[in-house]
């Protein structure tokens, strides 16, 4: 299955925000913190994480069904080509979305199977705040998000590249962490970025 992004999309001047790069460093983090032993990130993109954790002797496999963006393996989401448990962390970066929901729920089988221990994901979330930012002397610097109500949340319209954002109609949080959960997974932590809303991040751990 073909995912509707086109690889020049990851190279051009557009794409690498400050908010992106601050991305970066919390899929990086996510990852270091665990300290496994091996990762398989899922959806190469533009490179930059996987050459990093490289760059620090991590142990880490990439997959993309793009030939083109230059993957460890060439292989779908949909039908990971590695045995059960074969990783102890699966990292999977802003890719679901580029599926329709429909798939969302073999994305994650696939994830969950050949996954040991724990799963990073994440997602696309454009649930409306307020940002609330506060340094405070003597005490530190205190953020928060204040979410802000819809009476109706808008339809999700198909732009070139995402199928659904959480937040939108028919995919509240609620749906998708219901739908992780499903497949064997339990949440961790779910956070979005302060610098960067739209990207919320779920830290899933296999139940033993």
């Amino acid at each position: 299955m073909k995912l509707q992004v086109e690889s020049n999309h990851y190279f051009k001047e557009s794409y690498d925000s400050k908010g992106r790069f601050i991305s970066y460093w919390h899929q990086i983090n996510e990852i270091v913190k665990l300290n496994p032993v091996n990762v398989l990130e899922i959806g190469i993109g533009n490179g930059f994480v996987s050459k990093y954790l490289k760059e620090r002797r991590a142990n880490v496999l990439t997959l993309d069904i793009d030939k083109e963006l230059n993957p460890d393996i060439v292989g779908s989401v949909l039908d990971v080509p590695f045995p059960d448990h074969s990783f102890e962390v699966v990292a999977c970066y802003e890719l679901l979305e580029h599926l329709q929901y429909e798939n969302f729920h073999k994305a994650l089988s696939e994830i969950f199977r050949v996954s040991k221990s724990y799963a990073i994901l994440s997602l696309p979330d454009a649930s409306r705040y307020y940002r609330v930012y506060l340094q405070i002397p003597k005490i530190g610097v205190f953020k928060k998000f204040i979410l802000l109500s819809r009476l109706k949340n808008p339809i999700h319209k198909f732009d070139g590249e995402h199928y659904w954002e959480i937040g939108k109609a028919d995919y509240p949080l609620s749906r998708i962490m219901k739908n992780i959960r499903r497949v064997g997974f339990s949440i961790k932590r779910t956070y979005r970025i302060f610098e960067n809303p739209c990207h919320r991040f779920f830290i899933l751990e296999k139940e033993k």
